[in-house]
């Protein structure tokens, strides 16, 4: 099967979080299956000159917006062993960001992720063979199945093409005000509240939702939860009305890139029957990191966006227990300005047991991976969470909030005594956070023989994406059957009609 991936990110050429992850590893995944893969970029001006592709051929594309036929490009190439077709338009993607510069949201986003999703499409269109299933990540490309539904020809070569379009997060939906519309080149009637409407505005993930032959989350809990006014953000009715159409599959993680065996970024090298290297981690951080060298201080880990999902107000008020009882706290991140002035005030008091790190630095989420005792993530909702998975793969125990990915990843000892691989608690409130640490770090402190066994447990969850790769096939296998049988069906009743 030929299968398209189309997105707006993709690691490492282009990354603001997990979205460029999964798009960077799924398709490697698929394409070790015997699958055909084929990614679709924006070609953004860092990734042309990543890759010194500014001057290479390419093959036109367009797409119209607000009456007028836009013209771009198309450069082919191949990276990591999957074949790249780059979008370009530097007018749309030649700047800093892929979605704002640094502060303010590009004020044109609608215009370059419409423009990106109808020439991408024209784009596939003159593949032979073009694909027989395309993934539309996130709201930036949720367009995409609503195009290809509403421009549909005869003799089109996406004709039988089934979509899935991805929700990474339903929290990033793509609203821009109605009038906006107007420039997509789409019949009145698709802006009405049974399409592209909601609450007043144009939302484009509401529209691949209803048009797609099928609707993918990242987990299976996830996708259980957002059919609930609680985690559906104003769409659980439209993501209910899909039924069976809405499918939770757990991401993976590179576990070539992520191996504690091999990685470059580690001071020290360990794996499950040789845990040695893990101790060495942890001196070696927190000397980096100006922290008391102490083998006998628990240090807790955390990798994150800085941002109220990820409950970093939780972090803010356990903190001070954390550090009265003698453990360590470790941060890394960036995202929401001023939400960590008060952890970065602990820090000034309690310089040799909190170290925070505003910034993204790929090399030390490594080392704390590496170092941490346990890995913080008190998430008020995770679609998936790819921080769990990477502790697991590290020997570091999650302490997390039974929410989405990471109900679905980690289990708690006290309730799976013999397959347990961390710590959760329910409530979202600093409260659960402190009493699921408390359990840890007593653990820690009275029964090292049993925190080892945790660890080597941990490391022998088989977190690849093989198996999500295998899932996905038999999800892409019935969208498939399913366009093609609504294609047959549309065609037999016009021609009764």
């Amino acid at each position: 099967m030929h299968i398209a991936h189309v997105a707006s990110e993709m690691a490492p050429l282009a990354k603001v979080g997990g979205l460029g992850d999964v798009v960077g590893s799924l398709p490697a995944a698929q394409q070790a299956l015997g699958e055909r893969v084929t990614c679709v970029l924006p070609a953004y001006g860092r990734v042309l000159d990543q890759l010194d592709l500014r001057s290479a051929p390419q093959v036109e594309t367009r797409y119209r917006l607000g009456g007028e036929e836009i013209l771009g490009g198309v450069i082919e190439t191949t990276h990591g062993g999957i074949r790249l077709l780059l979008i370009r338009h530097d007018g749309f993607f030649d700047r800093e960001g892929i979605y704002d510069d640094g502060q303010h949201s590009w004020p044109d986003n609608a215009r370059r992720f419409a423009w990106f999703a109808g020439a991408a499409l024209n784009a596939l269109r003159q593949l032979d063979p073009p694909p027989e299933a395309i993934f539309a990540h996130d709201w930036p490309v949720a367009l995409l199945p609503v195009l290809l539904r509403a421009h549909g020809f005869a003799g089109d070569p996406l004709h039988f093409c089934a979509t899935i379009q991805v929700i990474h997060n339903m929290a990033h939906q793509g609203v821009f005000p109605l009038a906006l519309g107007r420039d997509l080149d789409l019949p009145v009637h698709w802006f009405d509240a049974d399409m592209l409407e909601a609450l007043g505005a144009l939302n484009m993930l509401k529209g691949g939702i209803l048009c797609a032959t099928k609707v993918l989350t990242v987990s299976p809990t996830y996708a259980e939860e957002i059919v609930w006014p609680a985690h559906g953000e104003g769409l659980d009715g439209a993501l209910l009305s899909r039924g069976n159409d809405l499918w939770g599959i757990l991401n993976g993680i590179d576990t070539t890139v992520w191996n504690p065996a091999t990685d470059p970024h580690l001071p020290a090298s360990y794996d499950a029957d040789a845990l040695a290297g893990k101790a060495h981690c942890k001196r070696a951080l927190q000397r980096e990191l100006g922290l008391g060298q102490r083998a006998d201080a628990p240090l807790l880990g955390i990798v994150s966006r800085i941002d109220p999902q990820k409950g970093i107000d939780l972090v803010e008020q356990a903190a001070p227990w954390i550090v009265e009882q003698g453990a360590q706290l470790v941060l890394l991140g960036s995202g929401r300005r001023g939400m960590l002035d008060p952890l970065h005030g602990l820090a000034r008091i309690w310089r040799e047991s909190v170290s925070i790190n505003e910034r993204f630095d790929e090399a030390l989420a490594h080392r704390i991976y590496g170092a941490a005792d346990f890995f913080l993530m008190p998430s008020r909702f995770e679609p998936c969470g790819l921080g769990q998975m990477v502790a697991l793969r590290y020997g570091t125990p999650p302490i997390a909030r039974r929410t989405g990915g990471l109900a679905d990843t980690v289990r708690d000892i006290a309730e799976h005594a013999d397959g347990g691989n961390g710590f959760l608690f329910d409530t979202p409130d600093a409260g659960g956070l402190i009493w699921a640490c408390n359990r840890a770090l007593e653990l820690f402190r009275t029964q090292p023989a049993a925190l080892e066994a945790l660890r080597r447990r941990a490391m022998a969850e088989d977190l690849s994406w093989e198996n999500s790769a295998r899932i996905y096939q038999r999800l892409l296998q019935r969208a498939v059957r399913r366009e093609r049988r609504r294609v047959m069906e549309s065609a037999r009743s016009s021609s009764l009609g």
